[in-house]
């Protein structure tokens, strides 16, 4: 071997690198108007109101498991428009707009990663889709919540998120803790997937701090970010492998570790996910067993999570058939018509708490 020559010590395992469009590229190809962006500003402020229990209303993130047909989002997002509509003197109502999938081993990772979900991995697609999906969401009048995965991805849509989330396998880890500290929106962090409720809590209290860490700016460009901390982090139960946490000890528990650690004693309950069982059929009795505790004048639950699309349940890809228009390829989802009637027995359950709350001693 010549002197001047030296073994490849890099990209070993690299197949092939792609170029990845910048953020400031994106946000020019799919602007966010004033109109929007002031949409945008009220919704970030009105979950937070909600929140601090200004607004008595409850928090409904109601949507897909995780999109991966836009299409079909924007028709579930018409849907969602009048049913928020009617409701809005009791919910406030933030479509879930999942494009990123956490996986404990392997699977489909979403739309930004796999838009064509055939493992192509066509990012730069996948991004264009999620941001112009995101821009028509917010131009039919909903605010868009979104799950956090990628600690790049929020330079290229946050700016369009009323609400987000860390979720359970990754409330654990600092670079989500750094990065809910820096984002516009509150944040709701999960206990974690075997249960525990502390880990969340630990998470709220890191985020809510200033920290410096790398990231990217809009240019695409390395950067050290310095942030203030995120004041409007918040737990978010979703029950765990030893079953599930939305009854009224498991609430009573969870509001007693906040208090403990010098939190605000507010949580938002995933109706799916461990406090289901996995199972989409069980979540409108979960809705009915929150909504009774909201109606005893439980002001602590300040929201509910919904795993929701406009076909009940759930299609494996099998790229032999095509898919079912409308129909989660992740989690089992309820169908629109449980939806809308769950979302109006928490309507139901919010007017009967304001009636408890409100009246003389």
């Amino acid at each position: 071997m010549s002197p001047l020559s030296s073994p490849r010590v890099s990209d070993q395992r690299i197949d092939r690198v792609v170029p990845l469009t910048t953020p400031a590229l994106l946000r020019h190809e799919f602007p966010l108007d004033a109109t929007g962006g002031a949409a945008v500003l009220a919704g970030r402020q009105a979950v937070a109101r909600v929140l601090d229990r200004v607004d008595d209303r409850l928090l409904v993130v109601v949507g897909p498991c995780s999109v991966h047909d836009a299409a079909a989002a924007l028709e579930y997002a018409g849907k969602l428009r009048e049913v928020a509509a009617e409701l809005a003197d009791d919910l406030l109502v933030v479509m879930r707009v999942y494009f990123e999938k956490p996986r404990s081993t392997v699977g489909w990772k979403g739309l930004i990663n796999d838009p064509a979900l055939d493992g192509s991995g066509d990012v730069n697609t996948g991004l264009r889709v999620a941001r112009s999906l995101l821009l028509d969401v917010i131009g039919l009048g909903l605010p868009v919540g979104c799950e956090f995965l990628d600690p790049i991805m929020p330079q290229y849509i946050a700016d369009a998120v009323a609400w987000g989330s860390i979720g359970a396998r990754t409330v654990e880890s600092q670079v989500h803790r750094q990065l809910a500290s820096g984002l516009s929106m509150p944040i709701g962090m999960k206990n974690r997937a075997d249960g525990s409720i502390a880990t969340a809590v630990d998470a709220i209290r890191a985020a809510g701090v200033p920290h410096v860490f790398p990231g990217i700016d809009v240019s695409g460009a390395p950067a050290i970010l310095h942030t203030r901390g995120n004041v409007d982090a918040h737990l978010v139960l979703r029950g765990g492998n030893d079953g599930p946490n939305y009854d009224a000890a498991s609430v009573a528990g969870a509001l007693a570790l906040l208090r403990a650690a010098g939190l605000p004693e507010r949580l938002v309950i995933d109706a799916s996910h461990g406090n289901s069982g996995k199972d989409h059929r069980r979540q409108p009795q979960v809705v009915r067993e929150i909504g009774a505790q909201l109606a005893a004048g439980e002001r602590g639950i300040a929201g509910v999570m919904l795993e929701s699309f406009l076909t009940e349940g759930r299609q494996e890809l099998d790229p032999t058939r095509p898919l079912a228009y409308g129909q989660s390829v992740t989690d089992a989802c309820m169908g629109w018509a449980q939806t809308a009637e769950s979302m109006r027995e928490l309507a139901a359950a919010v007017r009967a708490r304001r009636a408890v709350t409100t009246a003389p001693a």
